[in-house]
């Protein structure tokens, strides 16, 4: 089963990734850069966040293995597996 972008339990891709990243500055997404910086990081946890219905619970050490989108898809796509939606 395919589950759409933002859907409980979807998977977090590349193209999802710069999606997010590239309505950052209201760039195309051709114009986002593989390097995440700071800004780009903060931005980018917090639309998944709101796209995903959760709260992200990273680590020291997995905000600083994120420096591109792949560390991006990898590393948050993890922590979104685990993640439990967020209670209204």
């Amino acid at each position: 089963m395919t589950r759409q972008a933002g859907a409980p339990g979807a998977a977090l891709d590349r193209t999802t990734v710069i999606g997010m990243l590239a309505a950052f500055g209201d760039r195309a997404p051709e114009a986002v850069d593989d390097v995440v910086g700071s800004l780009e990081l903060t931005w980018l946890i917090a639309e998944v966040e709101q796209q995903y219905s959760v709260v992200l619970d990273l680590t020291d050490e997995q905000l600083a293995g994120i420096r591109t989108v792949e560390d991006a898809v990898t590393v948050l796509g993890a922590v979104l597996g685990e993640a439990k939606p967020e209670a209204y």
